[in-house]
This record gives structure tokens, sequence and C-alpha cells, in this order.
């Protein structure tokens, strides 16, 4: 089955919470370490990082889990749509924007009346605040000088991916899936596209070269030895990847901060409405598109829970739920708008169907379900352009057993869970490995491994009662912060 047994790919996977960094073996073994990084709410709805603590922190965790071992590539993958700008010695002029962050919610909603069919039909993106674009220019606009050094060249913009490559190569490079999420790549031609540039106001000149997936980034002596940074994928893209969904029309789940719909559809861009057509990756220049919908708090929900002290840890959240009485309780956990299929920036949370008697173990249980309602909402809207018959997931809350059983019931679709939960950083060390020769593209489907598979019980009527309801919680939950 293998090609090469010479050592370990390093995967340095860069998320919205946490960095980790894992070693991957020839027969995808896989061993992690990690570590959460601060969160910063500088105003209600903006969300940032500090890119130096990021970079500090993924550098600590490599560290740990590489000492002693021989590397022999670096696959990177990342949350995608965050945004950094940094200049020549790698310095950032400003936090991290992160994906979540809604401060551009007005602009995009100004740009979205004349320009939303233009967008869609370049980027397969929708004109929202969730994307790249808009918050390069509220960095160029609004930090002190930063419009006036760009235009000099003294600055570099990127999404995280490309702050990596630098900080590790000094080259200032991304890749196709990562480059899809800015809302400034036409899709169709696989270059950055000068009338979104315009639009934004963004010079060609600070953004990266675009490279294909599996390819050499460059080399970093981090490890005290010359290592090549050999394949990037943003971070769904890489769960795609890690999940071996590598031929059209298998579509996968990630549980994580929020949660992340993509089938692959092959060499085909295929458009569906109120999702997003983006690239999945592309290798030896032939490009692989997917069709994708965001669900921008699910996970995160859960960490909101444990900060009220409503769950001691995660782990408790399957027993609570089962404990649960009252099954009239629903929660849509709206705290940054919402993303697929909706698409409201300006819907906020709602806790619906309380009662004197409601307990916390019945928030526990809506806060699970609601995960599950809100992936229903994308796979309803795939099932429009698809047929889906399976759905392998991944991500922190598809360990949950109550959640997967709760989701294949309300979907009536079987749902898959891997032996190796890590599949975003497996899949950014497929993407290396694939570069260096320790695996053919065929490899992936004998090293991915069946964990649990979770049949549906639910009957039709139920299942329909319940949605129902769901829909009628959310259609009160829309357009809340506005005006």
């Amino acid at each position: 089955m293998i090609l090469i047994s010479m050592g370990k790919i390093l995967a340095l996977d860069e998320g919205t919470t946490n960095v980790k960094a894992s070693l991957v073996d020839e027969n995808g073994n896989i061993i992690t370490h990690s570590k959460e990084f601060k969160q910063i709410y500088p105003k209600p709805g903006w969300v940032e990082h500090d890119p130096e603590e990021i970079w500090r922190t993924q550098v600590e965790v490599a560290r740990e889990v590489a000492k002693d071992e021989k590397i022999e590539a670096i696959g990177i993958t990342n949350q995608r749509e965050t945004i950094v700008i940094w200049d020549k010695e790698g310095k950032p002029i400003y936090n991290a924007i992160v994906w979540q962050c809604r401060r551009t919610a007005d602009m995009m909603e100004e740009i979205k009346k004349e320009y939303e069919g233009m967008i869609r039909e370049k980027t397969g993106l929708i004109a929202d605040a969730y994307f790249s674009a808009s918050k390069i220019k509220w960095i160029l606009d609004n930090v002190p000088r930063a419009r006036e050094r760009a235009e000099k060249g003294e600055l570099m913009a990127g999404t995280i991916d490309s702050y990596l490559i630098y900080k590790l190569t000094g080259k200032h490079l991304t890749e196709p899936s990562n480059a899809s999420r800015t809302m400034l790549f036409n899709i169709k031609k696989g270059e950055w596209d000068d009338e979104l540039l315009e639009l934004f106001n963004i010079p060609k000149s600070i953004l990266p070269e675009v490279k294909n997936s599996s390819h050499i980034f460059g080399y970093t002596k981090l490890f005290g030895r010359e290592v090549s940074v050999a394949g990037v994928l943003g971070d769904q893209q890489a769960a795609l990847f890690g999940q071996a969904c590598i031929n059209p029309g298998i579509l996968k789940v990630t549980y994580g901060t929020g949660n992340f719909l993509l089938t692959n559809t092959g060499n085909e861009l295929k458009y569906s409405k109120n999702l997003l057509t983006t690239i999945a990756w592309r290798i030896k220049g032939k490009t692989t598109y997917a069709i994708e919908g965001s669900v921008f708090i699910t996970g995160a929900a859960l960490k909101w829970l444990k900060r009220l002290g409503i769950l001691k840890n995660y782990e408790e959240s399957e027993d609570m739920a089962k404990k649960s009485k009252d099954k009239d309780l629903f929660f849509v956990p709206a705290f940054s708008g919402l993303g697929s299929p909706y698409w409201d920036p300006y819907a906020r949370g709602l806790l619906i169907g309380i009662t004197r008697g409601t307990e916390k173990e019945d928030i526990v249980r809506a806060t699970l379900e609601s995960i599950a309602y809100q992936t229903m909402d994308v796979v309803e809207e795939m099932k429009k352009s698809m047929n889906i018959t399976e759905i392998r997931v991944d991500g922190g809350a598809s360990k949950n057993n109550y959640l997967m059983q709760f989701q294949a019931d309300i979907l009536g679709i079987p749902v898959l869970r891997p032996k190796i939960q890590e599949t975003t950083s497996l899949g950014a060390a497929f993407i290396a490995g694939i570069t260096m020769g320790f695996w053919k593209m065929n490899d992936l489907h004998r090293v991915w491994e069946e964990d649990r598979r979770f049949e549906p019980k639910m009957k039709e009527r139920e299942r329909e009662k319940l949605y129902d309801k769901w829909k009628d919680a959310v259609s009160r939950a829309l357009g809340w912060a506005k005006g």
C-alpha cells in the first residue's frame, strides 16, 4: 500500500480556538499535542486573535510532538477567512480578524445590493462579512498608515496559512482552497480577480502567490535541520481530504467551533442556492471543487454552556442530554448571526419553550440538538442539488454519541464516524505526504477506517414535527439585531 517508509509527516493545524501539531506515520497512525489560545472580543460581534500568540503556541506544540522524531515534511491546515496583515519582518500591524467577526456586516450589506451576482459568479461565495475581503479592507482603512504602507509594498496580507508559511520559510505564498475563501479569487480562472480587488480597494501586491495545494512551499530549520513545507489546505478541505472524500458526491461534516459541510463535486463547478461553491484542492494543476455549507456556532455553544457553569466538562453533556425530560425546549445559537442557508448577520441567539420546570439538562439537550438541526438546514439545501446517502463526521462534538444518533435520526441518513478523529490534521499530513511520495491518492481509501455507524431510528412523522418547530424557532431569531 505504501510507496515509501521514511519517517513521519508533521501536520500543523491552526484552528479557531487552539493549535495542534500531529505526527502521522505511513499507516495513518497519529499523535497530537494541542494548546488553546486567547479569544479577543473588543466589541459585541467583533472577534480577534493575536497572530504572534498563534505562532508561538504553534511552534511550542510542534516542538513538543516532534521531539526526537525524524520529520520528513510539514503539512499546514488552518482556520480559513481569518486575515492577517504583517510587515516584512513578520510582525502583524493589527490583530487577526477572525472569520466569526461581524464588524464589516454593514459594509457587506451595501456591497451586496449591487455586486452580489458578480461576487457569486466569480468566487462561488455569498457576499458576506464572513469572508476575508472586507476584513482586509477594514484593516487598510482603519489602522494608521496601513494603506499607505501597503501601496509602498511594505505590507503583506493573507489568511493564516500564508502567515505561517511566511514565518516558517520567509515566502509569501498560499494555495487555492484558502485563496478561494477570500472573496478576491476567481475560482474559474484560478487567479486573483482585478475587478474584485478594485471593488474592495485592495492592492494585488500585498496578496500571496497561489501555488498548488500539494507543493514544496519552502523550507524551515525550525527543528534543527531543513524540512520542507510540502502541502497546505484550509481546515475544512483538509478534513474532506482526511476523510478520504476524494471522489465526487461524498459528504463530510466537521463538528468544531462551527459546523462545516463539504461534498466533493470533482472537476465540475456546481452552484447551489444559499450554499457556497469553493475549491477543495488543486493537485498537479488539476482543480477539484466542492459545495459547502457553514454553520457559525455549534461547538462554541457548548463552550458557552461551560463558561456559564451549566457544563463542567464537554464529556458530561451526553449523559445530561439523556436525562432531559423536556423535549419542547429549542435553542438557536445565533451568537454572531446565522450562516448557511440563512446568511443573516443580524440573527441572535434564542432559547424558547422555557417553563418553571426547565432544568439545566434540558438546556444541554437543546444545545446539542441545535447542532444537529443547523446541520440538517444545510443538508436539506444540498439535497436539492445531489443525492446524499452517507455522511462522514469528525471534530470534537462528533465524539458525542447522543448528538450523532440524533443527527442520524433527524436527517434520516446513516452517520459514519472514523477511528481517527483528527481528520483535519490527517488531511494536512495526506496532502504533504502525497507531495513527498508517502501515499498515492487511492491509498487514502485504505487508510480511512470506520469506528461506528449510527443508523436513523426516528419515525418520519416525528422528524417532520421536530424540524417544523426548529424552523419556527429560527424564524423568531432572524433579524433581531438589525436597526
